[in-house]
């Protein structure tokens, strides 16, 4: 079964499948191998991926520069690398497969 999240070093690498134009800012449940993520931003432009990555900044205590799209920019299907996250999200936290 893959994965929602591995790490690669200090790296935290995340499947996330993403909800943009939601109610409000949120990260969800896992749901196969992805962590569902909500943002308020529309998906116009990669603008709702660009809005996700400030929030899961704050969300793991990094910097938006630590965060990197390696892909599904302009789709609800991304995979982001987050250099050595200082906080880990509940849901993470619980998954012992990471």
């Amino acid at each position: 079964m893959k994965q929602f999240c591995f790490w690669d070093g200090d790296t935290l690498v995340l499947n996330i499948l993403g909800t943009p134009n939601a109610k409000r800012d949120a990260i969800g449940k896992v749901k196969g191998h992805q962590l569902c993520v909500s943002v308020t931003a529309v998906p116009r432009a990669g603008r709702a991926t660009d809005h996700m990555v400030r929030f899961l900044a704050e969300e793991f205590g990094v910097s938006v520069s630590d965060i990197q799209v390696v892909f599904g920019r302009m789709n609800v299907n991304k995979q982001l690398r987050i250099k050595a996250p200082k906080r880990l999200p509940l849901v993470i936290g619980q998954q012992e497969l990471c």
